[in-house]
């Protein structure tokens, strides 16, 4: 299924402000990280928000390259549709794609897989990417969190300072009066980035509309084969077939968040285009994270328990 490119609606003249207030403090923050760290890089998922970012940096240095590669931690389980526009969109941009493979972190034992019901790849994500940033001497990691996501998350800060051994620590994190940063670190320390911090999901959604901005074809409303599980709507592949006594369905679905097939759930959903999903997001209740990422859902603290690990 070939990605969809957002058709804007008719713009609201004050939400197209608040929009570009947005922008500008993202491209802000990027622009800063450039100015004072040596090795930035930006971390992509091809999720939503990761396209934001990479528009926004785009736009940051337009009309040079931007100066930093992209990252893409792989867990080897992902939505073939992701890894298909993953690689379209890094090539028209022109950009340096480094992988970071889960895959390969099983086989060469800095990771060991789980088994059983219910296993993901998911955590073995954290030290895939620590061992990925420290091989390519980068001091600093654009992610496209936001604040609105998780409760751990509403935690950090623009700059989130990361020690030696690449972990968080929410009580150490630094002020920032007046959207003033302190980038300066100790050798060995990093600093995760997030210039979305203080966007929601609809001002992604609203953003997209207003770029035309192309998602892969999962975020919009589409046929897939799902069973119920553990109270989500999860892909029938090889990879997560139906279980014994599981009723494999047929419905009209679409996915809030890009992540792990194994663990991300789809929501029903009859939104075809982004019109239509900023219309059906106006009575969402529930944060996409909190709807379809069975990760989340472990314990009230799995999130920061995992950043806390040095998760993204």
């Amino acid at each position: 299924m070939p990605a969809a490119r957002a058709v804007a609606p008719a713009a609201d003249p004050l939400r197209v402000d608040d929009l570009r207030a947005l922008e500008a403090e993202a491209v802000h923050v990027i622009r800063e990280v450039a100015a004072e760290f040596e090795r930035p890089v930006l971390l992509f998922s091809a999720g939503k928000d990761s396209i934001v970012l990479l528009r926004l940096a785009e736009k940051a240095f337009r009309p040079s390259p931007v100066p930093f590669p992209v990252m893409h931690v792989d867990t080897g389980h992902n939505f073939p549709e992701v890894i298909d526009f993953r690689d379209r969109r890094l090539a028209r941009g022109g950009h340096r794609l480094v992988v970071a493979s889960v895959q390969q972190a099983i086989d060469t034992g800095r990771v060991r897989e789980q088994g059983g019901p219910g296993a993901s790849r998911n955590r073995l994500q954290t030290r895939t990417l620590l061992d990925a940033l420290a091989e390519g001497g980068f001091d600093a990691a654009f992610g496209g969190a936001r604040r609105d996501e998780e409760r751990a998350r509403a935690k950090e800060r623009v700059f989130s300072v990361r020690d030696q051994f690449g972990q968080w620590e929410p009580r150490a994190q630094r002020p920032e009066p007046w959207s003033l940063y302190n980038g300066r670190i100790h050798r060995g320390e990093q600093v995760r980035v997030f210039p979305l911090s203080n966007w929601t999901e609809l001002d992604v959604w609203r953003y997209v509309a207003l770029e035309g901005l192309e998602l892969p074809s999962i975020y919009y409303a589409h046929e897939r084969d799902v069973v119920e599980r553990d109270g989500m709507l999860l892909a029938v592949s090889d990879l997560t077939p139906a279980r014994p006594g599981e009723r494999v369905q047929r419905l009209q679905v679409r996915y809030r968040t890009v992540g792990d097939l194994t663990i991300t759930g789809a929501v029903r959903s009859e939104a075809a285009d982004v019109e239509a999903v900023i219309a059906e997001l106006g009575t969402a209740t529930v944060s996409e994270r909190g709807a379809t990422r069975a990760d989340d859902r472990t314990s009230v603290a799995a999130m920061e328990d995992r950043k806390r690990e040095g998760y993204f």
